[in-house]
């Protein structure tokens, strides 16, 4: 860089005695000569900037005022300009040039830039270099392959003895054969030329290298080497008797090795790309062993030319069978100087080849826990996906691969693991077996580090998977952690699609920019509280997320496991509808319409869409929406439509004398090849799902007493009546509560408003409708056992509530726990069924948390643990209908990772026994741990299930901790079953969305909600889940997705060994059964099992052969030990019934409530997601429904008069209410 400065002349304090000097002097000439003067110097720039100088500033050229100005001249100390520019008049007498140059301006250093420092020119000079010393091998073996020493002429050495020379079978040594050879003129002119450019570029090398020490340059190794193979050439020149001479041009192949190691490290430096240490050390390995091989094989060559005159082929034979330790003895040295050069190179491989090996072997270790590469030709050609975590456990690599490689379209992804530690023992283990081996690269490096992003070819990724660490004890610092990934891969590879996992909701908004986004707190806390009014939320959505056939259970005698296991293959699929068979003849119809008929015809459950222009998707629109060949149809199904088989009934369409539309013109069957064998299904046209006998219609039998009723279900109407639909059952909900004044639920409720709640206590959370207080309760108000100047109450039952209670026991007061009171306080929750929440926290809120929910009616929190019963009972615990029990996060960081549960079960358990009754709902860091929850050692049921989960799991299928009824009840949950949403979302981008729309944290105009409706024995007469299908369809336009369904049954240890020894004897009559008998008893009711409160039959038998028990019955000693251990079981109810009742006593509670909780655990609950249509319904039977928004069917003229408006919703209401009451 150069820089023209130009300074004064004469110092600051005479400056002023000259200013009218100065300003006379200035004239229009001497401004012309300092325009001549800016010329040359614009000269000078353009010249300097032409060599390798840099850029120069002329700061002379700049004007900052007119000298001509009339101002008055400012005292010297304020002239801080002139003394910056310097003086106008002297800047051609004073001006001094100083020059900066990167590097020091001498021909010295530009030979070193040129020959040393910059990495293109020294790759090439040592390319040439590296050419040079393998032409010279070249040459030295043609003079070889030209000599023959038995031909030499007399004349031809100048120390030559004739009869020596023709005694070729003496064993006397031939000196003068080894210091003297036959050469060529042009080989010797072309070994001097090249010799004379070697040693040349040697002595260049070594002076441009000098740094003060010429003795340390003299004495290197490629220096002396160097001086032996050129300067005998150079002296032969002006010596030509010495022409002849021998000199060792051979030892030029380890100044060529030496050369090629600094070509490739040039070339790397060059490409700017870093390389593996590992290959290098392996050509390094390479070179060396080829290099004393060649050594040899010449030095043996020549020095036997004086002995048996081995030919260069023979020594390089010697050479290899020595070297590989193989030495057959057919060939060897036969004079002391080549025995000797062999002694020496078997003693230098004897010290080099063991350190090239030991540092090879350690490279080797060091890639192993690296992981080396990942190849950039794969990166082009192959498909890859990135897993960034912070470390990498068995469990979460098993649940991604799994999900991951469940796609069919997957099966050629690479999947390259990115993570700071040193992979695990049982993580290399698995990585080692050959379904993994060959398709999953494991990489030890930071996602910080653009080296290890480059190595893991993250610019060329399909997708970048960031997990977080859950198992971290802070939480938040696991969320920095995530963040500064996502941030790190964004900047990397701006296109690579990235899918983030955070845990805590206030740092989601920093990942906004990430594709998808799953906020561990928000869905876990979300789908808590939806298990309080929609049982078995979470195992639902955990099997709607996980990649399943529907195969599991189906070699089980167990009716209720066979079908669970296959309706839990169900998913979520889309299609566009003008490409569909399964909708397609539905454009131009409602969405109910549309609904309806693609679950009658296909048994598939259309549960919402998405319109070309618009990117949110609506679950159940209504019957308002009408659908179009461009919609996105979102539907319920055992596998997609591309790999389904259509078998049309043509027969049964042309006796009802109806044509089949163009859409299925074609032939009535596909070809069985284009099933996909491992995924495909046969969806069957049930157009008539009833008996034969029954007609078309979904009628009421007459004999069932028809004329209290209805006599059919509605039609589903193919254009939506808007006199037809209700268009909001929160309307007349609200009705009631304005019109019912006088009683005492409708005053409590219209105390409540719905809005918005105004304090959001994070960025980034979704804006909702809710049931909120018309004033915020003050903060002493919300603790439930302290009073304050409001109200004097101290615990639960003081309240006074009218619903039961919801409890949940967390660590601390989170924003998570936000998620949990929204959804329970949605504006579409009817006001008379809000249920009461309580926080059990065992640390104190802070004022910020208090904040966001005084606004929300019925939310109170008391600081305490459920380990201790007195808080449990000052809660309010008699008067709850549901405990969530949340995982705490100072016990995720256990010593033992599956420990981390240890204290959660034991607590939850110690419940379970006080409060049999109570619905528990926990949550568990590990899925695996779910079957220690009601835990019971002696059961043979439970056993048999635990074996069942064993083979499931040998099948390789990822749910087999399905078949545990505390998961298949909804009982137990575990956040780590969500991780399969983010996997999903590669393949389905709309799985997120979609799950977050049935979970209430997104609520979307026009989109529906998730609710329940029970089936009572007033419903039992519609008979079918496909009538209960039509039946909400046109009374209420809602879309069923599922049954949660609870039957009967006793876990006694006794009772179900006698039960065991029973059954075996009627073990042969009952195989005489026919076919039809037994299914019609598979397909029994609820009715049947009431008369049958133990196992069913099959039940029996299917725990005696699982559980190996024996076939003798019970001896009497057997009896009496029974009946003792049932009266012990009694004696320790009854105890611990007394010590709750003490505890209430002591507190002041009455304990009328206890006693009213009796033990109803002797059942099991599954969920059936959207069942067959000819499914039987059965009492009690809880069917989730997808209820349409009732803000979306809203009328235009809902601002006419209120009164008219709630009299005929409440009307409307009425008359309907036979209808749609299930």
């Amino acid at each position: 860089m150069n820089i023209f400065f130009n300074l004064r002349g004469n110092i600051v304090r005479q400056a002023a005695e000259e200013r009218n000097v100065t300003e006379g002097i200035m004239s229009p000439p001497h401004r012309s000569s300092s325009s001549h003067g800016d010329r040359s110097s614009s000269e000078t720039l353009q010249r300097n900037n032409s060599s390798n100088s840099g850029v120069i500033l002329d700061i002379s050229s700049l004007k900052i005022a007119d000298v001509d100005s009339e101002v008055p001249p400012l005292p010297p100390r304020y002239r801080f300009r002139d003394l910056l520019l310097g003086d106008q008049t002297f800047q051609n007498d004073d001006r001094v040039q100083v020059e900066f140059y990167v590097n020091e301006n001498t021909f010295k250093e530009r030979l070193k830039l040129f020959f040393i420092k910059n990495q293109r020119s020294s790759l090439r000079i040592r390319l040439f270099n590296f050419a040079l010393k393998i032409l010279t091998c070249v040459l030295y073996i043609v003079r070889v392959s030209l000599d023959n020493p038995t031909e030499y002429n007399s004349d031809q050495f100048p120390c030559r003895n004739d009869s020596s020379l023709n005694a070729t079978e003496t064993t006397e040594i031939k000196w003068c054969l080894i210091f003297w050879v036959s050469r060529r003129e042009a080989v010797w002119a072309i070994q001097v030329t090249v010799a004379l450019i070697g040693f040349l570029e040697t002595m260049l090398i070594t002076y441009l290298s000098y740094k003060g020490n010429i003795w340390e340059q003299i004495f290197q190794i490629s220096f002396i080497l160097e001086m032996i193979n050129t300067v005998p050439f150079i002296i032969t020149i002006f010596w030509a008797r010495i022409r002849d001479i021998f000199v060792p041009v051979f030892l030029n192949c380890w100044l060529a090795k030496a050369a090629l190691e600094n070509m490739i490290n040039d070339f790397h430096r060059a490409i700017q790309r870093t390389h593996s240490a590992m290959f290098n050390q392996v050509v390094i390995l390479i070179c060396t062993l080829l290099c004393l091989v060649f050594t040899g094989a010449c030095g043996i060559q020549h020095l036997e030319r004086a002995g048996k005159h081995l030919s260069l082929f023979d020594s390089f034979y010697f050479c290899i069978v020595t070297f590989s330790t193989v030495g057959y003895g057919d060939v060897t040295p036969q004079i002391w100087p080549s025995q000797l050069l062999v002694v020496i190179l078997i003693c230098v491989a004897l010290v080099v080849l063991p350190l090239q090996f030991e540092e090879l072997a350690y490279l080797w270790m060091e890639s192993q826990k690296l992981g080396g590469n990942y190849s950039r030709h794969r990166a082009q050609t192959e498909k890859h996906v990135v897993l960034c975590v912070s470390s990498l456990k068995i469990d979460l690599l098993m649940d991604f691969l799994n999900e991951f490689y469940a796609h069919p379209r997957l099966q050629d992804y690479y999947v390259v693991i990115l993570c700071p530690t040193e992979i695990d023992i049982q993580v290399r283990r698995i990585l080692q077996i050959p379904l993994w081996s060959q398709r999953v690269i494991y990489l030890q490096g930071s996602a910080l580090k653009d080296q290890d992003l480059m190595r893991a070819k993250m610019d060329d990724a399909e997708a970048c998977f960031i997990l977080s660490s859950r198992n971290e004890a802070d939480r938040t610092a696991a969320d920095h952690q995530t963040i500064l990934r996502a941030w790190a891969a964004k900047d990397f590879a701006p296109n690579c699609p990235l899918y983030v996992q955070i845990l805590k909701p206030e740092n989601k908004f920093h990942v906004k920019f990430a594709d998808h986004v799953v906020c561990e707190e928000e869905f876990k806390y979300a789908m808590l509280a939806l298990n309080c009014v929609c049982p078995a939320t979470s195992t639902l959505v955990t099997l709607l997320v996980h990649t399943s056939r529907g195969q599991e259970g189906q070699t089980s005698p167990e009716q209720w496991q066979r079908t669970y296991g296959r309706c839990s293959g169900n998913e979520v699929y889309h299609i566009r509808l003008g490409d569909s068979k399964f909708f397609g003849e539905y454009d131009g119809k409602s969405f109910t319409y549309a609904s309806f008929h693609a679950h009658k015809k296909y048994g598939v459950c259309l549960i919402g869409v998405k319109r070309e222009d618009n990117k949110s998707i609506l679950l159940n629109p209504g019957p308002r929406h009408i659908m179009a060949a461009t919609d996105t149809c979102y539907y319920i199904n055992i596998t997609k439509e591309e790999n389904s088989a259509f078998i049309f009934k043509q027969e049964e369409n042309h006796a009802k004398g109806l044509t089949v539309s163009g859409l299925y013109d074609a032939p009535s069957r596909l070809p069985v090849h284009s099933i996909i064998a491992s995924m495909g299904t046969v969806a069957i046209d049930l157009q008539h799902p009833d008996p034969p006998g029954e007609s078309g219609k979904l009628t009421l039998p007459t004999e069932n007493g028809a004329g209290s009723r209805r006599p059919s279900i509605a039609p589903v109407l193919e254009i939506a009546d808007s006199s037809a639909i209700l268009p909001c059952d929160l309307l007349s909900d609200q009705s009631e509560d304005e019109t019912n004044q006088s009683d005492e639920e409708g005053s409590v409720g219209s105390e409540f408003v719905k809005g918005y709640p105004p304090n959001s206590p994070y960025i980034g959370s979704s804006p909702t409708l809710c049931h909120l207080l018309p004033q915020k309760a003050p903060p002493c108000c919300l603790c439930l056992n302290k009073g304050c100047k409001h109200n004097s109450f101290e615990d639960a039952k003081s309240y006074g509530f009218k619903n039961k209670l919801i409890i949940v026991s967390a660590e601390m007061a989170g924003n998570g726990l936000y998620n949990f009171i929204v959804p329970l306080r949605a504006y579409y929750r009817p006001r008379k069924e809000l249920n009461p929440i309580v926080l059990l926290l065992d640390n104190e809120p802070d004022n910020h948390f208090l904040e966001a929910i005084c606004c929300f009616p019925m939310v109170y929190f008391m600081v305490g643990t459920i380990d201790n019963l007195d808080n449990l009972l000052q809660c309010g615990i008699i008067y709850a209908d549901n405990l969530v029990v949340v995982d705490k996060e100072s016990t995720m960081s256990a010593e033992e990772d599956y420990m981390a549960d240890a204290k959660t079960i034991v607590n939850v358990q110690t419940m379970f026994r006080l409060f049999p009754s109570l619905s528990i709902i926990t949550e568990l860091t590990h899925p695996s741990n779910m079957r220690f929850m009601q835990f019971r050692a002696k059961d043979c049921y439970s056993l048999a299930l635990s074996k069942l989960e064993k083979i499931e799991r040998d099948k390789g299928s990822n749910l087999a901790f399905m078949f545990r009824l505390p998961f298949a009840a909804g009982r137990v949950f575990s956040i780590s079953m969500l991780d399969t949403l983010l996997y999903q979302s590669f393949v389905k981008d709309y799985m997120i969305a979609i799950i977050r729309l049935l979970l209430g944290l997104d609520t979307t105009p026009g989109s529906g909600y998730l609710c329940v409706m029970k089936i009572t024995e007033e419903d039992l007469w519609i008979r079918t889940y496909g009538r209960l299908f039509q039946k909400f369809c046109s009374s209420s336009a809602e879309i069923p997705i599922g049954i949660y369904r609870t039957e009967s049954h006793m876990f006694s240890t006794s009772e179900s060994q006698v039960s065991i020894n029973a059954e075996h004897g009627e073990e042969h009559r009952d195989r005489g059964e026919s076919w039809k008998e037994k299914t019609a008893h598979r397909n029994s009711t609820t009715s049947d099992q009431s008369e049958h409160p133990l196992l069913r039959k099959k039940s029996m038998q299917w725990a005696r052969r699982l559980s190996r028990k024996s076939t003798k019955p019970p001896s009497r000693a057997e009896r009496i030990s029974q009946q003792r251990l049932n009266l012990y079981r009694r004696s320790e109810r009854q105890e611990l019934s007394e010590l709750v009742k003490n505890r209430m006593k002591h507190l002041g509670l009455p304990v009328v409530g206890y006693d009213e909780m009796n033990d109803h655990q002797n059942t099991l609950s599954y969920v059936l997601i959207n069942p067959p249509p000819d499914t039987m319904l059965e009492l009690h039977d809880i069917v989730y429904i997808i209820r349409s928004d009732p803000l979306a069917h809203m009328p235009e003229d809902s601002q006419m008069g209120h009164s008219r408006n709630t009299k005929n919703q409440h009307d409307f209401g009425t008359e309907t209410k036979n209808e749609t009451h299930l």
